[in-house]
């Protein structure tokens, strides 16, 4: 079961109303005493219906729980859609590039409106488990920079993370000192990965990955770091990766 409605990021777009989603385990009204882990993700319109989806392909993220039967409630809230809305919200700092021009990072502004507002009304509302052994975070591209961003910055929230092609290219020096001046438990578990076939899309992604990987390793992190073969930069890859990072997780 997927729920929506409206919630507002004053400190992003002020007033305007953006969706939330909430899934609930099939056993979430058959059992009312047990309580659920939260997987929280970013860009929630591509995360449960290809109808809501951006490019009309979503991750396909209720099938796969309602097959499986995953005790888990997972919540997403939709990305701003206006201009460079979503990359200012989903960048954890300023950076600038050819492709992309000056970026205004406001990644810590959306971040503490997630733990600080969102989190607490999903606990309060919701049958959660609210320690950081049972709240988890996940998100692709910008959404997986996010999501290594929250794992390392907001280690004390979350303790695992899935980074699903992260856009670790738009600045490798700020990510990688962002993760060397964290402080990392050594029980956080990270899953990272990169599509073979969009190696190519940006030069600096091989090279940002391996130095990213390599340090998540010296702070101790268990983590998995994968090159999915024949991998794409698009929702329908994301979806295929989806059992993988759970196992990788402990989900």
């Amino acid at each position: 079961m997927v729920k929506k409605w409206g919630v507002t990021i004053p400190g992003l777009t002020g007033k305007t109303k953006r969706l939330a989603y909430i899934y609930l385990p099939k056993n979430y009204i058959r059992y009312p005493r047990r309580r659920y882990p939260v997987l929280y993700m970013f860009d929630g319109h591509n995360v449960f219906f290809d109808t809501d989806a951006t490019y009309g392909k979503s991750w396909g993220m209720k099938e796969y729980l309602d097959k499986t039967e995953k005790e888990l409630i997972v919540v997403a809230v939709e990305c701003n859609h206006e201009g460079n809305g979503r990359l200012e919200e989903y960048s954890p700092f300023d950076h600038e590039s050819e492709t992309l021009g000056k970026i205004q990072g406001k990644g810590k502004l959306y971040m503490d409106w997630l733990v600080k507002t969102l989190k607490p009304y999903i606990d309060k509302n919701y049958r959660t488990i609210p320690d950081r052994e049972n709240t988890i975070i996940a998100g692709s591209s910008m959404g997986g920079l996010m999501s290594l961003y929250a794992a390392v910055s907001y280690n004390h929230i979350f303790r695992r993370a899935a980074c699903l092609s992260s856009s670790v290219w738009v600045d490798p020096d700020q990510v990688l000192q962002m993760i060397a001046g964290a402080k990392i438990k050594n029980d956080t578990c990270i899953y990272m990965d990169y599509g073979s076939l969009e190696m190519h899309n940006h030069d600096a992604s091989a090279s940002a990955l391996i130095s990213v990987a390599q340090l998540l390793l010296t702070k101790r992190v268990d983590l998995t770091f994968r090159i999915v073969p024949g991998g794409t930069h698009c929702e329908a890859c994301w979806e295929k990766q989806i059992p993988i990072f759970m196992d990788c997780l402990g989900l």
